[in-house]
């Protein structure tokens, strides 16, 4: 897994959860404030829709509507390096 880092203001927090959830390989998602003290954490399974996302998604709207500045760190699952096989 690999781990990345976002600074962000609280208006844009919900954004850019949703954006992160849209690219599909997100595994989980925390969100520290400011001074790094997590305030929440979800993690996120393979298929996960619609329904499902709309507690998470208002409780981020919520954390949002408190904190101005955060973090959100997220790991993602890496990709699958294919090896080519070469014959000769």
């Amino acid at each position: 897994m690999s781990k990345e880092s976002f600074h962000i203001n609280g208006e844009s927090l919900l954004k850019k959860v949703k954006e992160l959830i849209e690219e599909g390989n997100v595994r989980k998602i925390t969100i520290t404030d400011r001074s790094g003290k997590e305030i929440a954490s979800f993690p996120l399974t393979v298929g996960i829709v619609g329904a499902l996302l709309l507690p998470m998604l208002a409780a981020i709207g919520a954390i949002a509507a408190l904190v101005t500045e955060c973090t959100i760190t997220v790991e993602r699952e890496e990709e699958p390096v294919q090896e080519e096989n070469h014959e000769e």
